[in-house]
């Protein structure tokens, strides 16, 4: 019987081994495997709500952060059917009935049981500021609707916001350089680092009611209201920003024909040197004057209606839409315009939205020299409406009427509005997209964003490794007691055997 519980205790003890070390192999050299079947992505969604249209932009990004902020990646873009929410003021009901669609899309995209926990946000630009300056009870009606309708979807709703314009800027800054990786950029050595000896970009942004510029200066910013400060991937940041509210594109130009019209001589006729020669159209002294960016003249006739005829002179265009700034900076004081103090532009820049639709109709977006610039936009200015409908068959009726005009806006906003020369001009980049990413402002309000969403995947890991070593102990201990009684029941047996015989 003793040596029966000798070789019991033998025969345990190897498959005890056996089995320990199966499940070391399996706890030490498997764990991360483990810990990434709970590291799961996170959804986030952004309605962009512009002051000519909203689009929805739906982000990804792993639970684990990097240095207090997540690696965020674009999903989808959805563009929302219809005019931006600002124009629902008289409808508040279409506004929200018009971002249905998206979100539909969206639902489809985020996994059901993850829906709940996406944070969802509504970021209005400067259509909706210049709804609560001209009636702040329709906004508030507006964003009332806006919220019930996104509340109606099983996601985590934060609230629709007016987005300042200093924020804005910034958001759009921290896009940019995001996607070209000087904020953070994976190493050789497989790990997520701050680039070392790399510059970031500056960010110029042209809507439909307001224009920013965002860029790090070279000197100390003298006006603390043109400042602001962010930390991202542990490096700290100092920026010069600044928004231009009613120097949207939309707004501009309508306050350079309202300009135009109050400097006619024929209160029912404007000539707009701007519009292709042969062009004319009707407008409502009510349509022109709907703006709190447009100064009325003192006995307006909203029922009057206007004759609107194109000249195509590309010279005076330029003049006319000069008239729309003021350059004068005052003594010892830098600025951009209307008196706002600016330091002197510094660095490389990436020029997006308007600035970039406006050049890129005609093929100026590639690094072409101001020179070239220049010469090709006051041909395209020159050109009847009768030849620009053929050589851009299928571009919109509103844009290619406004072409020349937008294109000779952005020169002026750049070079005169924003300082920068013959020299400067060559370090802006005009682009739509980065890695087929939209460079806009909603991407660096979802990165700032993550800072607030706590990271997961460190407490799953360790819960994960406790509980198997518990469960892997509880197993073994079983397995033993198990093994060790087997294995003593086939050795007593065999021993009755050999003593009956």
């Amino acid at each position: 019987m003793q040596m029966c519980l000798l070789r019991a205790v033998g025969w345990s003890s190897a498959a005890v081994l056996g089995v320990l070390a199966v499940a070391i192999f399996l706890l030490v050299l498997h764990p991360a495997k483990d810990a990434a079947l709970f590291t799961r992505s996170k959804y986030g969604l952004v309605f962009d709500a512009g002051s000519t249209h909203t689009a929805l932009y739906i982000y990804r990004w792993p639970a684990d952060k990097e240095n207090g902020t997540g690696i965020v990646s674009q999903v989808e873009a959805c563009t929302v059917s219809g005019p931006g929410i600002s124009s629902y003021a008289d409808n508040p009901a279409g506004a929200g009935a018009s971002l249905k669609p998206c979100l539909d899309k969206a639902m489809k995209i985020i996994p059901a049981e993850q829906q709940r926990e996406t944070p969802t946000y509504l970021g209005a630009t400067a259509g909706m500021r210049l709804l609560r300056e001209q009636n702040s009870t329709k906004a508030e009606q507006v964003f009332a609707e806006v919220a019930k309708a996104i509340s109606k979807y099983p996601v985590d709703f934060r609230g629709a916001q007016i987005l300042t314009g200093n924020e804005e800027g910034s958001f759009g800054w921290i896009t940019v350089n995001y996607l070209l990786e000087t904020l953070v950029k994976y190493s050789f050595a497989e790990k997520w680092e701050h680039p070392r000896d790399t510059e970031v970009l500056g960010a110029l942004d042209l809507g439909g009611a307001s224009t920013q510029i965002t860029f790090q200066p070279g000197v100390p910013i003298e006006d603390k209201n043109t400042s602001v400060f962010f930390r991202l991937y542990g490096t700290n940041y100092l920026l010069y920003t600044h928004s231009y509210l009613c120097y949207g594109q939309t707004q501009a130009l309508k306050r350079l024909l309202a300009a135009l019209h109050q400097d006619s001589p024929s209160h029912q006729q404007i000539l707009h040197p701007c519009y292709p020669k042969g062009y004319q159209e009707n407008v409502s002294m009510a349509d022109l004057y709907n703006s709190p960016c447009v100064h009325a003249p003192s006995t307006p006739k909203p029922a009057q209606v206007l004759t609107v005829m194109g000249t195509g002179d590309p010279t005076v265009c330029t003049t006319s839409i000069q008239k729309l700034f003021n350059f004068s900076c005052g003594a010892n004081r830098t600025c951009g315009f209307d008196g706002v103090y600016q330091p002197p532009v510094r660095g490389q820049f990436f020029a997006f939205s308007g600035l970039y639709h406006n050049l890129h109709f005609l093929n100026l977006t590639g690094g072409q020299s101001l020179s070239l610039v220049n010469v090709t936009i006051r041909q395209f200015c020159t050109s009847s409406w009768e030849k620009v409908q053929k050589e851009f068959p299928t571009m919109n009726r509103t844009h290619l009427r406004d072409a020349c005009a937008g294109s000779f806006y952005t020169l002026t906003l750049l070079l005169q509005g924003y300082k920068f020369n013959h020299t400067t001009w060559l370090n802006i980049h005009f682009v739509r997209q980065v890695a087929n990413i939209d460079v806009g402002w909603t991407l660096g309000y979802m990165l700032n964003l993550t800072n607030m969403i706590p990271s997961e995947t460190p407490q799953m890991v360790i819960e994960l490794q406790r509980s198997n070593w518990i469960a892997a102990t509880v197993l073994l201990a079983i397995m033993l007691i198990l093994i060790f009684c087997l294995l003593t029941v086939i050795c007593c047996q065999k021993n009755s055997g050999y003593e009956s015989l």
